[in-house]
């Protein structure tokens, strides 16, 4: 009989890909009798977050704890990493699994230290990209490497979710000498069935974080350049919440975009899908997006940069992935949009999804490396 364990995840912002990955793990492993809990910012996140948490708490034995977490290293960092470890001690965990940047510290040093007070605790950290996607040869790539070297004595294993994260971490912090592993994103069954758009749909749908990192802005000057290409309108959704929404609101209305582009607020994906024919994914930095599975596994055609883990999902020199660039886009999103049907063709086959990102699959290899980190 497997070990039942206790297990917390520690990260900060409950948004996004990584608490998509979260509830997902947390799902997988109360279903498999483990107790689970997390803990996260209370100051981020919206309604939207709000609901999803309350659908994750009667599976979460070790319960849901939100404590103000700063993004960026202060001052302020002291208070709230006290207040963190405090409940961490109190939820006894046998892993603790930091996710980001910050997770990843915060479940690394609050380990150790409960393991100076003789509590068995495994030290696991998955980047989800973070750090990473900072470049090693200016001072803050340099700071957050060199905590990241620091961090890695104190850690048992590392996972990866991407060959591109393991490839950077390698690159810019160093060979780890912790075991680690790849383990891609997973999605659940359902998720694979097929979503059509709806008959009043849009033409191109983004849906994420207002923010330049996934590149909204780059999503908008492409639409305004397709319609200089096919000499007529477009129509697009955007779905998504950030500090930076009231900015690209202003770039629709420059350019004159205004009556054909809808702002939505944060929605499930497969909801958001039915609203448009093909999603467009413009990130300038990526891990392993969610946003990409899901639209796949939904049968949606989509464009999508070729940024951290993507050209993974789509296979080697694939046709529906370019340069995060608004020119490259407009021209492949006005191909798209002239033959439909010839370009659905080109993604990925529905199956070889299926069997590479299941949860079941990433949910067994995550349950694998806890144990042996506990062995070790």
């Amino acid at each position: 009989m497997t070990q039942k364990l206790r297990i917390v995840h520690c990260f900060r912002s409950p948004v996004g890909g990584i608490f998509r990955h979260v509830r997902d793990l947390t799902e997988a492993q109360a279903a498999a009798g483990h107790q689970v809990g997390i803990v996260c910012d209370s100051t981020t996140g919206g309604d939207f977050e709000e609901r999803l948490f309350e659908e994750l708490k009667p599976s979460l034995a070790l319960g849901v704890s939100r404590t103000p977490m700063q993004r960026h290293i202060g001052p302020g960092d002291i208070a709230s990493a006290w207040r963190a470890y405090g409940i961490i001690k109190e939820l006894q965990p046998d892993i603790l699994h930091g996710h980001g940047a910050k997770g990843g510290v915060y479940s690394r040093m609050f380990g150790s230290l409960l393991r100076v007070f003789r509590f068995r605790v495994a030290r696991l950290y998955t980047a989800h990209g973070g750090s990473l996607h900072y470049d090693e040869r200016t001072a803050t790539g340099k700071l957050f490497f060199g905590l990241e070297r620091l961090m890695a004595r104190f850690t048992d294993y590392i996972l990866f979710v991407s060959e591109y994260e393991r490839d950077a971490f390698h690159r810019k912090v160093g060979e780890p000498d912790r075991p680690s592993a790849l383990v891609y994103n997973g999605l659940r069954r359902a998720e694979f069935e097929e979503v059509p758009a709806a008959s009043d749909a849009a033409d191109f749908l983004y849906m994420g974080m207002m923010r330049d990192l996934k590149g909204p802005d780059l999503f908008i000057d492409a639409l305004a350049q397709v319609e200089m290409r096919l000499g007529r309108k477009v129509t697009a959704v955007m779905i998504g919440d950030g500090e930076h929404l009231p900015r690209y609101k202003a770039q629709v209305r420059r350019l004159g975009l205004e009556d054909r582009v809808r702002f939505l607020k944060p929605m499930p994906a497969r909801q958001g899908f039915a609203l448009a024919a093909i999603v467009v994914v413009p990130s300038r930095a990526e891990a392993m997006p969610y946003i990409v599975l899901e639209a796949l596994a939904a049968g949606k055609p989509m464009i999508a940069t070729a940024v951290g883990g993507i050209p993974e999902i789509f296979g080697a020199g694939s046709a529906a992935v370019v340069r995060p660039d608004a020119g490259e886009l407009a021209a492949i999103m006005a191909d798209a949009l002239a033959d439909l049907a010839a370009f659905s063709a080109k993604m990925p086959d529905a199956t070889e999804l299926k069997a590479r990102f299941g949860v079941d699959v990433m949910a067994a290899e995550i349950e694998k490396a806890y144990f042996e980190a506990l062995g070790r």
